[in-house]
Order: structure tokens, then C-alpha cells, then sequence
């Protein structure tokens, strides 16, 4: 029997600095399971994102101890500290410095890189926390390490739901490759397939360009950002009401 109010869930691996669709995902949930329990993806988006330039994107990248280390699950990624954050800070200070709303996020950012983490997860978890805050989004946060979450692939993912009492879980577009639909709705969990519009929104310099790192938005638009992350995508309104149709 449903509970009143459906708890919607989502979750996500540790990613740096990320972009605007992981905020809309998070934004309609009730929870949010950092996945920190899953392996390293080399060139991915756990250890770096792009950020605009005048003519084009750059990736700022975030050096990591991976030699070796193809089996390694997030959590056990050290970060190399070879003066890397002050590349990043150097490089966004650059490209930004001149936006509406540069002063008013990039100090607090800038204590966060200045910061000597050892783990890469520990880096990306502060900066989502941070990111989260300065989006007014108050989704509860929590980590899959703090969990004994079972399976693999899809019945992991049902694990998790059960054990955090999920009545919805919202997966990102491409958990259509690998969730078992059924085993998902006869345990109770409804399934939703986030499928993101990419907004067009203010940017400093020459045309525009989508899937930059979150920090792109926040610099040019400032407090209307999370209005326009969420403009002409599905609602947490409107996924309650599709799950009481359901």
C-alpha cells in the first residue's frame, strides 16, 4: 500500500564540477544516493568537465592516480596534487572574471579547490554540496558507501530503492539500456527515464554552447539558474501526479 507522499529517489556517481542535467534530476527527488560504490570510469566525467571559452569549451581535468587501478571503485581514487587546483582557479577566473555573477560564487568554489583532498570522491561530494546550496535545491544527500547495497546493474539500483524506501526512482536517460522495468514495478518502485532539455541561457562570449559544467550557468545567470534548469522539463509536481495515474 502507497505511503501519502512518494518518496522519489535518484542517484549518481561522484562527477566534478557537473552539468546542468544532474541538478534537474536531483531537483526532483526527495533523496539523493551519491553512487560512490561503483568503478572509476577513465575519461568520463568523475575527475573532469568543460568550462566555456571566447571560441570554444576546455576540459579542466583533475589528475588522479588511475595506473593500475581499472578495477577500482570511486571511493579509492586519490587525487595527484600536483598543483592542479590552481590551473582550474586560473583558468576559470580567466573565462569568467567578467560575468554578472563572478563574485559572488567563485571565492566560495575557490576554497573548496584550494583545499588538499586526498580522495577525489571527498573533492566532488564538497563541491556538490556547495553546488546544491548555491541552486537552492535541498534534496537530502546520501552515499551508497554508507549502505551494503546488493546486486549488480539493475538489481543493484532495486537494492537501493528498497532499502531507502523508494516508491519512484528516477534514472537518468540512458538506465533504459540496462533496468528491468518489471522487477521495478512488482517490488513497488515506479520508474521514470529523465529525458533533459538542455536550456539556452545568457553566456559571456560567441555563440552558444550546451553540456558546460554548471558553473557556466551560475556565473552568468546567478539566482534565476535554478529557474532555468528546470524551464521546459518535467516537474517533481508533475511526476507525482504520473505516478497517482500509474
Amino acid at each position: 500500500m502507497r505511503k501519502n507522499s512518494p518518496i522519489i529517489l535518484t542517484a549518481h556517481q561522484p562527477v566534478y564540477l557537473p552539468w546542468l542535467g544532474l541538478f534537474h534530476k536531483i531537483a526532483l527527488a526527495d533523496v539523493f544516493c551519491l553512487f560512490d560504490i561503483v568503478q572509476y570510469q577513465r575519461k568520463d566525467f568523475n575527475n573532469r568537465n568543460k568550462i566555456k571559452t571566447s571560441v570554444d569549451s576546455i576540459w579542466l581535468t583533475v589528475p588522479v592516480k588511475s595506473s593500475g587501478r581499472l578495477n577500482s571503485i570511486i571511493t579509492d581514487i586519490e587525487i595527484i596534487n600536483d598543483g592542479w587546483h590552481k590551473k582550474h582557479l586560473k583558468s576559470i577566473e580567466l573565462n569568467y572574471k567578467k560575468t554578472p555573477y563572478f563574485d559572488q560564487y567563485y571565492y566560495d568554489l575557490k576554497k573548496i579547490l584550494d583545499t588538499p583532498y586526498q580522495y577525489l570522491v571527498d573533492l566532488n561530494f564538497d563541491i556538490l554540496v556547495y553546488l546544491l546550496n548555491a541552486l537552492n535545491i535541498d534534496t537530502k544527500t546520501v552515499k551508497a558507501s554508507d549502505y551494503l547495497f546488493k546486486g549488480a546493474k539493475s538489481e543493484l539500483v532495486l537494492d537501493m530503492c528498497i532499502q531507502l524506501n523508494a516508491d519512484i526512482y528516477i534514472f537518468g536517460e540512458n538506465g533504459k539500456n540496462y533496468a528491468n522495468i518489471d522487477t521495478f514495478t512488482s517490488s513497488g518502485v515506479d520508474p521514470y527515464f529523465q529525458a533533459y532539455n538542455h536550456p539556452v541561457y545568457n553566456q559571456a562570449k560567441g555563440r552558444f554552447m550546451p553540456y558546460m559544467s554548471v558553473l557556466d550557468l551560475l556565473f552568468n545567470e546567478g539566482q534565476n539558474s535554478n529557474n532555468i534548469i528546470m524551464s521546459d522539463n518535467i516537474s517533481k509536481k508533475d511526476i507525482l501526479i504520473l505516478n497517482k495515474d500509474l
